[in-house]
């Protein structure tokens, strides 16, 4: 692991598994910001594609650290826990920020003292052409938690987070392959607000086949991160209301599927799942 930097106000982490490909761009994104006072950890995920030589080429520049693949929550809690600065932003290796990302940011927390997290607003790029994100997908400003029941509002490279938010509402849950983050912000957001700076700050890049938004079974970890919260009892009375109705509907799109697939068990599973929502709601 290379030397940290002394008393970093902010602390960058980019999680990375087999992105030798593009994962120097998002390095190099991170180290050309114009804000300076921060720290840079990568840690890679137990790749086994050229992702070491990659940081070993920047030396004392980051901090790299290497740890058997555990997904990428594990990954972001590792780097939680090396990290020192006041403010943690988090970085996806298949993505890149403005120069300008960091700096915003931290003249907003400067301007805001009691917001404990805020995001940018971003650019998608999906196969290299530019494309523009649907109505569902436009972030809102504030208390979002219903806004964000049905899709993740909140993307873990336009985050800027205080530190101490962790201590209240807990780290990325590791039992999540994916969702990781729906299960987060769902957490932040049901207590907290969520600010959006709206000027795209970050390049959001899919259309890759290792994207773990690609995956065909999102809603299996929605549901999850549903019921987790819905058995939080953190949420408010109407709150909770929309996160059952939320729950229900995940359901039975998951079971529809599952009974057009043949897989039948599962289907039943889901199906129970949804009649026992209705009771939840009353």
């Amino acid at each position: 692991m290379n030397k940290k930097r002394e008393n970093p106000l902010v602390s960058v982490i980019i999680p990375t598994f087999n992105r030798g490909w593009i994962l120097k761009e998002a390095i190099d994104s991170v180290l050309t910001q114009h804000f300076e006072d921060f720290e840079l950890i990568v840690i890679d995920d137990g790749s086994t594609d050229n992702t070491q030589s990659i940081l070993n080429s920047y030396k004392n520049d980051i901090i790299a650290f290497t740890q058997n693949n555990k997904g990428v929550s594990a990954a972001r809690n590792t780097g939680i826990a090396l990290s020192s600065g006041r403010f943690i932003a988090f970085l996806d290796s298949d993505d890149l920020w403005m120069q300008n990302k960091l700096s915003t940011q931290v003249d907003f927390f400067n301007e805001n003292h009691d917001a404990l997290i805020c995001q940018t607003d971003e650019i998608w790029i999906r196969n290299n052409v530019r494309v523009n994100p649907k109505m569902r997908h436009k972030k809102l400003s504030g208390m979002i938690f219903e806004h964000s029941l049905d899709l993740c509002m909140v993307s873990p490279s336009a985050v800027m987070i205080r530190r101490k938010l962790f201590d209240e509402v807990g780290l990325f849950d590791e039992d999540l392959p994916a969702c990781e983050d729906y299960d987060l912000w769902l957490r932040i957001s049901c207590n907290y607000p969520v600010y959006l700076i709206d000027i795209p700050l970050i390049i959001k890049r899919g259309g890759h086949g290792d994207q773990l938004s690609r995956l065909p079974v999102l809603d299996k970890y929605r549901i999850k991160a549903l019921n987790k919260i819905i058995a939080s009892g953190l949420l408010s009375e109407g709150q909770h209301r929309a996160a059952v109705k939320t729950l229900k509907e995940k359901c039975e799109i998951y079971a529809n599927g599952c009974l057009k697939r043949g897989r039948t068990d599962e289907a039943l599973f889901y199906k129970t799942i949804s009649s026992s929502a209705i009771g939840m709601s009353s």
